[in-house]
């Protein structure tokens, strides 16, 4: 019976709001604590002088992960939020002018296929057949069942050994297409996940044929709108969010959790604990004082994590009506700058940038005749490079700025209203971020499924983790499937 049993949930980031929902719609009695002034997390929002600002994921792909989310409360999704189509996906651009729409239209992309590289048509339709085989083994099958024992792997293992999950996502791309250029069109998926696209197990070439499935979407009003609306459900169930409650330690007693405490001296109990905290702050900090924490905590600091970024918000007083919603803007360098941002030792001098620009999609997003973007470069977490951000941040702004008016914006500094940058150091300092990285751990085959951090921990009993850093990763089908496997595991655990 779980009649009368609490649970709290710790950060309230897309994987904490999911899991909150769940819990609370079940039955159990759950309480949202978040550490900043509203929820969202990663997916955090900025407002400035009329202008929306996205801090995190923009790319929404499966919907019907977010729409299962109310259909379990009872509530039609359309009275929270509206997903509005992105047309093309992505648009991808090179230096020497070469573009690439990257829509959901197989003869229009067979089309673009074929003006690069003829034999590549037949290439990417076995590409295709592949990358639809692995989303049905990867993520419809496995994507939100929680591997907790090395048995759940070895029973999945037949299953990633005959789709080759050994090899790594260019590797695989690089099977089937031949053409550089095409090759990075059909690989760079890793990134949007925190993976390193030549060492990220093949099993992330499932995100293609996710986008071919079910689209991609972008939330009228921002993502940040469709974290208030899932906030706004879970409150509606019953559950209660908390802001500014930053939780700096748990309670425990023997090998089990009884509460939580804020740096305010507030004291919250439960029959459960979630953390949809920074997996390595989640040991090493709220769990510190227990043995379990410190020793996991060192395990963890001992793996490999994903690259931080460098995030550019920046408004502009003229619609831009030549850029599409996602731009991948390459750069002149692939292989050896990815391997220069997974690796450091430095700051690379050049980069790759991900533009976006939600006024193609929502013009709501800036004032009438305006738009907002922002735009990101994948950059080294501290660990692999201790860069001074203090320094070298605004410097690599006006790079950053400079190379976009030469390329994509003409006018920009002219046009400029409003512009902000979030560095690794922010990352680290203002989401817990071990080493600044943006997305906990790097999704090599290694640190995945069960060798990923458990959804539910193996020693103290009652401690759950969702979010990016445990199974199955990051992105936001990911972590809300994470909410899918964590949720299962505490309301079997609860029903006790």
């Amino acid at each position: 019976m779980t009649q009368g049993k609490t649970a709290l949930v710790i950060g309230a980031g897309l994987g904490g709001l999911a899991l909150a929902i769940r819990l609370q719609a079940a039955g159990i009695h759950t309480t949202l604590l978040e550490r900043r002034d509203l929820p969202g997390g990663r997916a955090y929002v900025y407002h400035d002088q009329g202008y929306t600002f996205d801090a995190g994921p923009t790319v929404i792909t499966d919907p019907t992960a977010i729409e299962a989310l109310f259909e379990l409360a009872g509530k039609p999704m359309a009275d929270y939020v509206e997903l509005l189509p992105v047309a093309p996906f992505y648009r991808l651009c090179w230096e020497d002018g070469t573009q690439f729409d990257y829509s959901n239209d197989q003869a229009e992309l067979e089309q673009q296929i074929h003006a690069m590289e003829p034999a590549d048509v037949a290439g990417y339709q076995s590409f295709l057949k592949y990358s639809r085989a692995v989303l049905e083994e990867g993520y419809i099958k496995l994507g939100a069942v929680p591997f907790l024992t090395f048995r759940d792997m070895l029973h999945a293992a037949p299953q990633l050994a005959r789709l080759q999950a050994w090899r790594s996502v260019y590797s695989m791309v690089g099977q089937y297409i031949r053409n550089p250029q095409l090759r990075q069109v059909f690989s760079f998926h890793a990134l949007l996940v925190g993976g390193n696209p030549f060492a990220t197990s093949a099993i992330y070439t499932l995100i293609h044929a996710l986008e071919r499935e079910w689209g991609v979407w972008f939330a009228k009003g921002g993502t940040g709108a469709l974290v208030e609306g899932m906030a706004r459900l879970f409150t509606d169930l019953g559950g209660t969010l908390e802001l500014n409650a930053d939780v700096v330690s748990f309670d425990t007693q023997g090998d089990r959790l009884i509460g939580a405490r804020s740096r305010d001296g507030r004291h919250w109990t439960a029959d459960a604990i979630a953390s949809n905290a920074d997996v390595v702050h989640t040991y090493a900090d709220l769990l510190g004082a227990h043995r379990r924490g410190q020793s996991e905590a060192r395990r963890l600091k001992s793996k490999r994590f994903s690259n931080s970024l460098f995030v550019v918000h920046f408004g502009l007083k003229r619609r831009q009506p030549q850029l599409r919603h996602h731009t991948v803007c390459f750069g002149p360098r692939y292989r050896e700058l990815v391997q220069e941002i997974f690796n450091g030792p430095n700051l690379p001098e050049d980069f790759s940038l991900y533009l976006h620009s939600p006024c193609a999609t929502d013009p709501d997003m800036a004032p009438d005749g305006c738009s907002s973007h922002y735009v990101l470069a994948p950059v080294p977490h501290l660990g692999n490079a201790p860069v001074d951000w203090a320094v070298e941040g605004p410097r690599y702004q006006e790079k950053i700025l400079d190379y976009l008016e030469r390329y994509y914006i003409p006018g920009l500094r002219e046009d400029l209203v409003t512009c902000r940058s979030f560095t690794p150091v922010d990352f680290r300092d203002e989401l817990n971020a071990h080493l600044g990285s943006a997305f906990s751990l790097e999704p090599v085959l290694t640190q995945s499924a069960w060798f990923r951090p458990h959804n539910r921990d193996a020693q103290v009993s009652n401690l759950y983790l969702v979010g990016a850093g445990t199974h199955p990763g990051a992105g936001v089908p990911g972590v809300i499937g994470s909410a899918k496997a964590t949720a299962g595991l505490m309301l079997e655990d609860l029903q006790r």
